[in-house]
């Protein structure tokens, strides 16, 4: 019997935008669920969340060439936070569920 895999695997998916790359990533549980409190509202039924599993060493090289990420999901804003790409208190919550986004300002 293999051992099991002990790595964090996420859902994550690669937008082009303006010929920036923005990652999209979420936990896998919550994949196709809305949640809404006030005026927020998370959609992760659209297919802005639905990619590919991935593991957290690949997942270190995408973020790499990523201007921005969106993060859902006590797994995924973990691993921002991890990361060191996330504050604690930038982390907002939609019906408990964590989210937070990450933009790499530059300077021009």
């Amino acid at each position: 019997m293999e051992p099991e895999n002990l790595q964090i695997r996420m859902i994550v998916k690669e937008h082009i935008n303006g010929g920036r790359l923005l990652i999209a990533i979420c936990d896998k549980d919550l994949i196709d669920k809305k949640f809404s409190e006030g005026n927020m509202q998370l959609d992760l039924s659209s297919t802005f969340y639905k990619g590919e599993e991935v593991e957290e060493e690949k997942l270190q090289e995408m973020i790499k060439k990523a201007f921005m990420i969106n993060a859902v999901g006590k797994k995924a804003v973990g691993f921002l936070e991890k990361e060191g790409l996330i504050d604690k208190e930038n982390i907002i919550k939609i019906k408990g569920i964590p989210h937070a986004q990450y933009m790499l300002l530059s300077e021009f």
